[in-house]
C-alpha cells in the first residue's frame, strides 16, 4: 500500500484512478486457471478465516459484492486495458470474468438487484467518456465528487438505463435490500452528501440522513430492518473546511466512524469512536454485529485491517492481521464465505504481505475465505483494557457529546451509557435502587429587565455596561471612588486602597493587572479575577464595584463579559462599563446609581452511582468510594483556557480518561467481589466544572 494507501480505502467512494500498470490482464471472458499457492494466505491470529484463496490476479480489484444466488461477484476493477475503474462480473467457480459496464468514463459501486437478472452501478460516462481528472493532491488527500449517475442494466450489461437522471451532481454508492429490492445510495442532491433510498426503478425517493458531513457506503442488514454506514461529522473549523471543499465538488475523507439506524433512517446512533478512518461496514448474517475495515491502530499509516463490533458498539475484535490493506468484507448469502479485498499477496513480485516482505507492485485483489465462528484471538488483559479505555474515551470526547456540559443531551447520553456498562459488569444501582443521584445547579444567568446604571444622573446605554455573573443582585447609590487596579497583596507590598476611603461608596477599578515586575503569572491571575477584586472592595467597605479597561478610547478594548453560571456570588453588585461610559470619572467628583437584577436558570442533573456489595465472609466497617467526574465545559466559557472560544470542548483528559479508568476498576472488582470486605461505590460526578457541585 505504500505510495497509494488511501486510494484503496476510497474505492467504495470512487477513488481517483492511478496510472495504468504493466500487469497481466484478466480481460473480458478470460479464465483464471488453478493457482498453486506456495504459502497459506491466512496470517497468524486470523482464527475466523479458513481456506483463504485468491480470485483476481493483477490490477486493483475491490468492492466485490455477491449475487443473491451466491455464485457470482460483481466488482470494480482497474487493470489493462481499462484507463480507469470499470465493472466486471466474476463467476466464483471458475474465475471467469466479464465486463458489464460501458468501458467509458469511470464507474464505481456495483450491486446485483434481487433475482440476479439485473445490476446497478454508478458511472460518469454520460457526463464524459473520458476518465475524470483527479483532484490536486498537493493540498492533501482529496476525493472528487464527479458527475456520477446510477444505472440499471441486465446482468450482462445490456439494456442500460439511467435511474437518477434528473439531478446533477453525485449519485453513487448504491446497495440493494434483499427483501424488497430497494436501493440505498449517497447523493449531493440536497446540497450535502446524504443517504437516500429509492425503489429499483429510481422512484419513491426518501432522504435518510440530514446531518452535515459525508454519509456514505451504506448496507442493509439481511432482513433489511437496519442500515449501517460510515460517516464524518465535522465540527467547527473542520465543518467550515468541509463546506468549502463541498462547494468545489471535493471532499477530504480522513476521519470516519460507523453508524447504525433503522432502515428508514430513524434511531441513528454512532457505534465506533476510533481515530483514523473506519469504513466498508457489513452486517453479520444475524444482524447483531458489523464487520468493517479500519486503520485506527495506526491512523497515519496505510495499515487497514478487518474488525468486528456489536451494533451497540461493544466487543471490538480484530479479524485480520496480514499487514497492508484488508477491506470491503462481505458475507455470502448463506453466511459461510467471506469475500474481501486485500494486497496480502502480490503475484507480479511473487511476494506475500503475510510474510512481511516488500509489497512490490501493490496490487489489490479479491479473496475468499471460509468463515469460522471461532473464539476471538487471545490478547492480553492489559491490551484488552487499553482498547476498552480508548473506545470509551473516544465516545465521551466525541463532538456529538457536546462537551458533556450540564444540561446537554451529550451529558445525558453519557449517563445512559455508563449505566448500561455498569449493569453489564454486574454492578448494582447505588441510590435506593436507582443509578441517579439528582440535584439542581444554576446553568445560566439572565440579565433582568430592572438592571440599570446611571452616572451623574444620566442613564448609561445597555450596550455600554454589563453585570458580572458573580455579581450580587441588588441596588447601590453613592459616590464613585477610583482606586487604580484595586490590588491588595501584603506579600507583594501592593495596596491600591492605601489612603483611600471607599466605605459606603462605589469603588471604580481597572480591569486585569498592570505590567508590574512584582507580579508573577500566578499572583497576577489571582489578583486580576474580578471576584477577588470585588471581595477586596467589600472588605474595604464598598457598596458596589465598577470596572473599566485602562487606557483611552483609541486603544483596543476587551469586550464586556458574558453572563455565565460557573461563578460564585461576590456579595456586592459588580458592573463592567466601557471606556465611553467611564470617560472623565478619574477626575473630579462623580456619583452612580445602579441596580443589578440577575435571574438564575436552574437545571436538573445527576451523579451516576453504582455499588458492588462486599462478598467476603468477614466484613469491615465503612465503604470505599471510587469517583471521577463525567462532565466537562460544554462549549467553553469562563473555565476554559480561552473563554472567548465558543466551540465543543471535548475533555478527553478532563475527565473522560478518568471515567474510562473508573469503569475498568469496576470491571476488575466486579470479577472479584467475593473477596471484597467493604461495599465499593462507583460515582461518575456531574457539575464538577461548575465548582465540584456534584461532590458536595
Amino acid at each position: 500500500m505504500k505510495g497509494a494507501p488511501l486510494c484503496l480505502l476510497f474505492l467504495t467512494t470512487c477513488c481517483p484512478p492511478e496510472a495504468a500498470k504493466p500487469v497481466t490482464p484478466v480481460g473480458t471472458g478470460s479464465t483464471v486457471g488453478p493457482r498453486t499457492e506456495p504459502k497459506e494466505l491466512a496470517a497468524p491470529g486470523e482464527v475466523h478465516l479458513k481456506n483463504v484463496r485468491q480470485l483476481t490476479f493483477g490490477g486493483d480489484n475491490a468492492e466485490a459484492y455477491w449475487s443473491f444466488a451466491g455464485d457470482k461477484l460483481i466488482l470494480q476493477t482497474n487493470k489493462t486495458p481499462y484507463k480507469c475503474d470499470q465493472i466486471e462480473v466474476l463467476t466464483v467457480a471458475d474465475g471467469t470474468s466479464k465486463l458489464v459496464s460501458t468501458g467509458k468514463g469511470r464507474t464505481t459501486c456495483s450491486y446485483f438487484l434481487k433475482g440476479d437478472q439485473e445490476i446497478v452501478y454508478a458511472s460518469t460516462h454520460e457526463d464524459s467518456p473520458a476518465c475524470p481528472t483527479p483532484p490536486d493532491m498537493s493540498k492533501g488527500y482529496l476525493w472528487g465528487l464527479f458527475e456520477f449517475d446510477i444505472y440499471k442494466a441486465n446482468a450482462d450489461g445490456s439494456n442500460l438505463r439511467n435511474i437518477t437522471p434528473k439531478t446533477p451532481g453525485y449519485d453513487a454508492e448504491a446497495t440493494v435490500c434483499a427483501t424488497d429490492g430497494s436501493i440505498i445510495f449517497t447523493s449531493t442532491r440536497s446540497g450535502d452528501l446524504e443517504l437516500w433510498r429509492m425503489d429499483a426503478n429510481g422512484n419513491n425517493l426518501k432522504q435518510l440522513t440530514n446531518q452535515p458531513g459525508y454519509d456514505g457506503g451504506a448496507f442493509f442488514s439481511a432482513d433489511c430492518s437496519k442500515i449501517v454506514w460510515r460517516s464524518s461529522r465535522p465540527q467547527g473549523k473542520d465543518l467550515e473546511e468541509y463546506k468549502a471543499l463541498l462547494a468545489q465538488k471535493l471532499v477530504k475523507p480522513t476521519r470516519m466512524d460507523l453508524y447504525v439506524a433503522n432502515a428508514d433512517g430513524s434511531d441513528a446512533r454512532q457505534i465506533t469512536y476510533l481515530p483514523g478512518a473506519s469504513f466498508a461496514p457489513f452486517f453479520f448474517p444475524d444482524g447483531k454485529r458489523v464487520l468493517f475495515s479500519t486503520n485506527h491502530v495506526n491512523p497515519r499509516s496505510a495499515e487497514f485491517d478487518l474488525f468486528a463490533v456489536n451494533i451497540d458498539g461493544t466487543n471490538l475484535e480484530q479479524i485480520t492481521f496480514s499487514g497492508g490493506f484488508d477491506g470491503f468484507p462481505v458475507f455470502s448469502p448463506d453466511g459461510k464465505t467471506l469475500a474481501f479485498s486485500s494486497n496480502r499477496r502480490d503475484v507480479v513480485a511473487g511476494k506475500y504481505r503475510v510474510s512481511g516482505t516488500p509489497a512490490g507492485d501493490k496490487d489489490t485483489n479479491v479473496f475468499l475465505a471460509d468463515w469460522v465462528d471461532a473464539p476471538p484471538a487471545q490478547v492480553s488483559e492489559a491490551t484488552a483494557s487499553a482498547d476498552r479505555i480508548a473506545q470509551l474515551v473516544g465516545y465521551l470526547a466525541d463532538d456529538s457529546r457536546e462537551g458533556r456540559g450540564v444540561g446537554t443531551k451529550g451529558l445525558e447520553d453519557t449517563m445512559v451509557t455508563l449505566e448500561k456498562q455498569l449493569a453489564a459488569l454486574g454492578v448494582q444501582p447505588g441510590v435506593a435502587g436507582s443509578w441517579r443521584q439528582p440535584f439542581e445547579v444554576t446553568t445560566e444567568v439572565k440579565r433582568g429587565a430592572k438592571t440599570a446604571l446611571s452616572i451623574d444622573g444620566k442613564p448609561v446605554a445597555a450596550e455600554d455596561f454589563a453585570p458580572m455573573a458573580a455579581s450580587a443582585s441588588g441596588a447601590a447609590t453613592g459616590d464613585i471612588v477610583p482606586v487604580g487596579y484595586g490590588l491588595v497583596d501584603e506579600a507583594k507590598k501592593l495596596d491600591d486602597y492605601k489612603g483611600i476611603n471607599v466605605k459606603g461608596k462605589i469603588a471604580l477599578v481597572y480591569r486585569f493587572t498592570p505590567a508590574e515586575p512584582k507580579l508573577d503569572p500566578s499572583t497576577a491571575a489571582r489578583l486580576a479575577d474580578l471576584r477577588h477584586k470585588a471581595f477586596t472592595a467589600k472588605q474595604k467597605g464598598a457598596k458596589a464595584l465598577l470596572v473599566v479597561d485602562a487606557g483611552d478610547l483609541k486603544q483596543d478594548e476587551a469586550p464586556l463579559p458574558k453572563l455565565s453560571a460557573a461563578e460564585s456570588e461576590s456579595q456586592i453588585p459588580i458592573v463592567v462599563i466601557t471606556r465611553k461610559a467611564a470617560a472623565g470619572l478619574d477626575k473630579g467628583k462623580h456619583a452612580a446609581k445602579l441596580t443589578v437584577a440577575l435571574e438564575p436558570v436552574r437545571t436538573k442533573t445527576a451523579n451516576v452511582v453504582g455499588v458492588i456489595r462486599a462478598g467476603a465472609p468477614i466484613k469491615q466497617p465503612g465503604v470505599v468510594v471510587v469517583g471521577a467526574h463525567m462532565d466537562h465545559l460544554g462549549m467553553g466559557g469562563p473555565g476554559a483556557l480561552d473563554p472567548q472560544v465558543n466551540d465543543v470542548h471535548n475533555g478527553a483528559d478532563d475527565n473522560a480518561s478518568g471515567v474510562a479508568v473508573l469503569m475498568e476498576v469496576a470491571r476488575s472488582l466486579a470479577a472479584n467481589k467475593a473477596t471484597l470486605a467493604r461495599d465499593v461505590y462507583f460515582v461518575a460526578f456531574s457539575a464538577e466544572e461548575m465548582g465540584d457541585l456534584g461532590s458536595f
